[in-house]
């Protein structure tokens, strides 16, 4: 049997030619549009008018939820914006009378006592010396007197000087939308987030896989810099004590350096979130929203990393729209690092309104029934299912010009991943090129984002023992959804046997799942610290393998239905709207024609 559509190469060049035509126009649409986006109740009524969603009470209550907070961010945003000019000139005004501080604090030092022996030492190891002591706000703490003592009466003296730290304004309450597979979380978050473009600067829209390994490079960039600085100090640390210092000073700087590297360690994950959502380079200023997709607790990393980072962004002023398949309090059902997790879903709940979708229904699997001759998914693995695979690669590489060349796209980490077919946006892989190797999240996400469509060939019917294959066409699957890329497959089975099983047995091993969990968690945040890899043979990441068991059934009903989802008119034609290939694309054009009318009016 073969199911597909037979207006995929029509329809995808028709958008493209339509794009073509009205080139001339599209720098002030855009503008207009980001200007009068619909909110995320007007982008779902118009929707369901139009006969592409079936109304669901629940739906359309949480689209209201949604957008009640988007009406709230335009004030925030410029009450953020106000309030980042106030902090950043407190922090200069504050920097300032620090350094004046340890200036005065150096030359008391220098004229008596313990400080006399400053003037034994040559010049320009005393420079040296000065610049590594009073370098990132010091706080000079005396042995034997506590090391915060020093440290408070000296921001008790700025305070008096500059006063407290001004205030963020309060942040709306964002909201944690849950519920089943299909029910339409991610779509209604979406919906928000493409609401906020031109209300609020800072936004970002991560799923789970990605964020993962965002923290993961962040913390390693961190730690490497960690080692990097530990390395100087120890070379440092080596001459002062050969230094013709007493005791007490000797101590003094020993304790300083030791101090200085618990900090850093406390603080390496408030460090990544301050890193997480903002853009330092745009120097942005004003409100920070997040949307997070698939809120999940897999492991202890997890758990530690995301109630670190989310509660600082949370008490920073970001505004959190976060999806999942379960309620706050069932995250964690194992009980791991359980008082981290709690006050972690305390602070979630102070920021968010917690929302269910409580429908039953799969609106994925719904949509498509009703579409099921669009669908341009090819099976069983016989010669008439590939001649038709064949032929759609073949008809639609020759319309964008025919030229199938080998890429390399970057990864994180600095890796690379070749690309063996490809062609303007369009790239060709099978199976076990993308799933039978040691490669992840990362590389898929590559992929995802430089290639709108993607076809993979050879796709087997799942079993325990492909699980590890199994895990990875999952996460495959997530990231070319998240992306909302085009799919066209050539498979064993239907997309509902797919995750049956074989004659080999089912999908379903719960203990080995978990066993494996716990096992290749540990060597992946070795591997991403110390070395920037992740898991083995340079896989970048363990992510796939980090599922318990009944995560892993929640992942393969989550898979089933986005694959479902991907074959229908709806999901096809917000490929051109929603791709980072045509987003790219698009804001090229934009540069170009801003380039190109300032060339005009200086001539």
């Amino acid at each position: 049997m073969r199911i597909r559509a037979s207006s995929i190469v029509s329809s995808f060049f028709s958008t493209t030619l339509s794009r073509r035509t009205c080139i001339h126009h599209r720098i002030n649409v855009v503008r207009f549009y980001s200007q009068t986006r619909p909110g995320p109740l007007m982008q779902y009524k118009n929707l369901v008018e139009q006969g592409k969603l079936q109304h669901d009470p629940y739906q359309e209550r949480v689209a209201s939820e949604l957008e009640k907070l988007l009406g709230r961010l335009e004030e925030y945003e410029k009450d953020m914006e106000e309030y980042h000019v106030n902090l950043a000139n407190w922090e200069k005004s504050r920097e300032n009378e620090r350094r004046r501080l340890l200036m005065e604090e150096a030359k008391v030092k220098q004229q008596g006592g313990e400080g006399g022996i400053w003037t034994s030492v040559n010049k320009h190891r005393s420079e040296l010396l000065q610049r590594w002591t009073f370098r990132k706000k010091i706080e000079n703490v005396e042995p034997g007197v506590g090391k915060w003592v020093s440290y408070l009466n000296r921001e008790r003296k700025l305070d008096s000087f500059t006063g407290r730290r001004p205030t963020a304004p309060p942040a709306p309450k964002g909201l944690y939308i849950y519920g089943n597979v299909g029910s339409g979380k991610t779509m209604l978050m979406d919906m928000f987030y493409s609401a906020t473009e031109g209300i609020v600067k800072n936004r970002r829209r991560h799923h789970f896989n990605e964020a993962m390994l965002k923290i993961n490079e962040h913390m390693h960039k961190i730690w490497k810099n960690q080692v990097e600085e530990k390395s100087l100090q120890s070379s440092f640390s080596g001459w002062i004590m050969n230094l013709p210092f007493d005791t007490k000073v000797k101590e003094w700087l020993a304790a300083e350096e030791r101090y200085k590297q618990e900090v850093q360690m406390k603080n390496i994950l408030p460090a990544v979130a301050d890193e997480f959502l903002v853009d330092r380079q745009l120097d942005q200023r004003g409100a920070s929203i997040l949307c997070f997709d698939e809120i999940q607790t897999v492991d202890v990393f997890a758990i530690v990393a995301l109630s670190g980072i989310l509660s600082r962004l949370l008490s920073t002023g970001t505004v959190l729209v976060a999806t999942s398949n379960r309620a706050p309090n069932e995250l964690n059902q194992d009980g791991m690092q359980r008082e981290i997790f709690l006050k972690f879903i305390a602070k979630l709940k102070n920021h968010c309104e917690i929302v269910l979708i409580g429908t039953e229904i799969d609106y994925r699997r719904l949509i498509a029934q009703s579409s099921i001759d669009q669908v341009h998914y090819f099976w069983p693995l016989n010669s008439i299912a590939a001649k038709e695979f064949e032929k759609l690669w073949c008809e639609l590489t020759n319309q964008l010009g025919g030229e199938i060349t080998t890429d390399n796209v970057p990864v994180m980490f600095g890796r690379t991943l070749e690309v063996p077919k490809s062609c303007e946006g369009v790239a060709r892989f099978t199976f076990e090129y993308l799933c039978g190797r040691p490669v992840g999240a990362a590389d898929y996400i590559a992929v995802a984002e430089n290639y709108h469509t993607v076809f993979i060939s050879d796709i087997p019917m799942m079993s325990m023992r492909i699980r590890d294959k199994a895990r990875r066409f999952i996460t495959l699957i997530d990231e070319l959804y998240n992306h909302h890329c085009r799919l066209c497959c050539l498979s064993a089975s239907s997309i509902d046997e797919l995750f049956q099983g074989t004659e080999e047995g089912t999908l379903f091993d719960l203990e080995s799942f978990q066993f494996e969990t716990e096992t290749e968690g540990a060597k992946l945040r070795t591997n991403v610290l110390a070395e920037g890899n992740v898991g083995s043979g340079g896989a970048p990441t363990g992510i796939i393998s980090m599922l318990s068991g009944q995560e892993e059934m929640f992942a393969f009903r989550r898979a089933v239905s986005r694959l479902i989802e991907m074959q229908t008119p709806l999901y096809l034609e917000g490929v051109h709207i929603l791709h980072p290939y045509f987003w790219r694309q698009q804001q090229e054009f934009q540069n170009n024609c801003v380039s190109t009318l300032q060339s005009h009016s200086s001539s």
